[in-house]
């Protein structure tokens, strides 16, 4: 019999449980465009009702919540502060600069956790440079190993917004792993944000979409931004119908990734591999791999997908459709 491959590319991989199918099925549509998809709806709503917002807006993907929500916060010519390595300037091809007409102003963020301090200095208000419109965040923060930015930082930063007059927004596709990774309840960090983008197709399981979180008067016009962006999925409660069910089964499974996720690491380590302990603190796993490309497709050939992100760097990421027994089969094919 042929083993499935272990794939550990992204938690965007998994596949539909048979609830989220079931659901799918079931679903009840409407044209979502108009407002009328009640599944879409009722996602919106637990999700804003779970987050402490007022309301939700359905998108495809988190690089479309994202950008929306730099439109809605930003005029053209005006700068975004962020951290090293974050997701909406790293792999969301410029559309910041396409889009809305800005660009990113960079602060240092090691383990994926930007200090106050460097926040405020990034702030510009001289009349010969780019205005400051936003600043951004992301936790988990992906490029530095899915790690979570604590609690009193994101006070702090809050307060940095508060001080310059700035809307603050998170990056939070994966921060349901934030919060389990913390022991709190999500809102306990989407409290000190004007906009939240949240992917439901990451740690939940979704198969598609993301959605952004916001005022009411907010989510209004990010409605406008995503038909400009050709976001308007008309009948889309048959995937909103599978993101409810990620949305209520998900969380509970996070602990079990992390857990995972602490085992590959460590035995990367102890068959001499360069990763950064301190840095595993979720699901995602980075490790310093020579000719990283030619060791994916080995593995790969044994049944074990990776990532090659760069020419000495590998990603793996455990979502919860890897078990015990996958992740020791992967284990053992990448340390052999």
């Amino acid at each position: 019999m042929t083993r499935s491959p272990v794939d550990l590319r992204s938690d965007t991989v998994t596949r539909p449980t048979p609830a989220m199918r079931e659901a799918m099925a079931q679903a009840e549509v409407g044209d979502d465009v108009y407002g009328e998809d009640p599944n879409v709806n009722a996602l919106q709503n637990e999700l804003a009702h779970m987050t402490g917002f007022e309301a939700g807006l359905f998108m495809p993907s988190g690089t479309m919540t994202n950008q929306v929500a730099i439109a809605l916060h930003t005029r053209r010519g005006e700068e975004v502060v962020c951290a090293e390595g974050s997701h909406i300037y790293e792999w969301e091809l410029g559309m910041m600069a396409a889009f809305s007409g800005v660009v990113p102003r960079f602060v240092p963020a090691p383990l994926g956790v930007p200090s106050p301090e460097d926040i405020r200095l990034a702030v510009r208000h001289s009349i010969h440079q780019s205005p400051t419109g936003l600043i951004s965040l992301e936790n988990t923060h992906n490029k530095a190993g899915g790690t979570v930015i604590p609690l009193p930082v994101l006070r702090q930063i809050r307060a940095v917004a508060d001080a310059e007059g700035l809307p603050l927004h998170l990056d939070g596709a994966r921060v349901f792993n934030a919060a389990v990774r913390l022991g709190v309840d999500v809102r306990e960090i989407t409290q000190y944000f004007d906009t939240v983008s949240i992917c439901l197709s990451k740690g939940l399981g979704a198969p598609v979409g993301s959605v952004l979180l916001g005022s009411a008067k907010a989510m209004k016009q990010a409605h406008r931004y995503r038909k400009m962006l050709g976001g308007g999925m008309r009948q889309a409660g048959v995937l909103a119908a599978a993101a409810r069910v990620a949305l209520r089964e998900g969380p509970a499974r996070l602990q079990g990734d992390h857990l995972r996720t602490r085992q590959l690491a460590r035995a990367l380590v102890e068959a001499g591999y360069n990763v950064d302990l301190a840095a595993v603190q979720t699901n995602i796993v980075y490790a310093r791999v020579p000719d990283a490309e030619r060791r994916v497709q080995a593995w790969a050939e044994a049944g074990v997908l990776g990532s090659a992100l760069g020419h000495d760097s590998v990603r793996f990421v455990l979502h919860h459709q890897i078990d015990d027994e996958a992740l020791d089969y992967a284990i053992r094919v990448l340390t052999a």
